[in-house]
């Protein structure tokens, strides 16, 4: 296709074929590459904020991990991958559903963020007890995943470890729908309380005596936080470091004043995932790398290099 024929497809014009990869395939997925990376940036930045740690991420509570065993347990278990398919992959298919695994993940990945937020309560939500206990139970999350990798069969664990891969080719309008619901109620709440953010910046206690409840802001922060996590990591698999290295880039250009940060993450974890995706599709040369692989090589040499600035600012 040249970009002539990639435009008129878009607005329904010239053949058939065209407007179907347009339209079906390739639209979808460019929203959904924006509204992902909006989520998890978004996601970030607040997670960051409330634990007062700029290594938290949106799998920080252990999102993720719950939502990978709640996809592995429908897979494996559930569409019966090591009970009745054997290695036959069209029997595996006939069993699994893709929206009852979205589903379980969902659930799973909720789960958890509630049983976190329950074990803290007692600790009035300190941000060292929350990080600590989503680290606890995602490690639990993750070695009943492995177990139930080690029975499954080839077919189910192929299809098991495929799904983890962070992918925007699943995506398609109603899933994109969804996300951006949940990300634009979040986001409103997020700008609304977007002072008290500021205020816990400068501590806990400076916080209270201006009049914020900090407990409860971090309960709910967090749960709204988890919830758009939950939604796109049970749907599209696990993206990293979106969310984390976009606020950092959002309070290099834009100040750590919330007012800022909080779009600005929101628009620069769209950007990164937008142009992640785009190069998975460069590098596949036909075919489409998940773009979590990508976000990977592409995040991880580059909070190192955010890291190093950082010290260099402040030494």
């Amino acid at each position: 296709m040249t970009f002539l024929d990639a435009i008129n497809g878009l607005f329904n014009r010239g053949p058939d074929n065209y407007i179907l990869i347009m339209r079906r395939v390739r639209l979808p997925r460019a929203i959904g590459a924006l509204v992902v990376g909006a989520s998890l940036g978004l996601s970030g930045v607040i997670m960051q904020t409330m634990l007062s740690n700029d290594m938290a991420s949106p799998s920080t509570l252990g999102v993720s991990n719950a939502a990978t065993f709640g996809a592995n347990l429908s897979i494996i278990v559930i569409a019966q991958g090591f009970l009745d398919t054997g290695n036959n992959l069209d029997n595996y298919f006939l069993g699994n559903n893709i929206y009852a695994t979205s589903f379980i993940a969902f659930i799973f990945a909720l789960a958890s963020t509630l049983i976190i937020l329950s074990l803290c309560k007692s600790q009035n939500y300190k941000k060292e007890t929350v990080i600590l206990s989503g680290v606890a139970i995602g490690a639990i999350w993750s070695a009943l995943t492995s177990l139930l990798q080690f029975y499954a069969t080839d077919v189910s664990l192929s299809a098991a470890v495929i799904w983890s891969f962070g992918d925007i080719s699943r995506t398609n309008y109603n899933i994109d729908l969804l996300i951006a619901i949940i990300t634009l109620i979040s986001f409103i709440f997020f700008m609304i309380k977007r002072n008290e953010y500021n205020a816990i910046l400068s501590g806990d206690d400076i916080a209270k005596s201006s009049g914020v409840k900090v407990d409860s802001l971090r309960f709910i922060s967090l749960l709204l936080s988890s919830l758009i996590t939950a939604v796109v990591v049970a749907n599209l698999g696990i993206i990293g470091f979106v969310g984390l290295i976009s606020p950092h880039i959002s309070k290099i250009l834009f100040t750590q004043n919330h007012k800022y940060s909080i779009p600005g993450s929101l628009l620069i974890g769209s950007i990164l995932l937008l142009v992640s995706n785009i190069l998975s599709r460069i590098i596949g040369s036909g075919s489409q790398i998940p773009v979590g692989i990508i976000t990977s090589i592409i995040g991880a040499p580059f909070f190192l290099y955010l890291i190093f600035r950082k010290r260099r600012v402040y030494s």
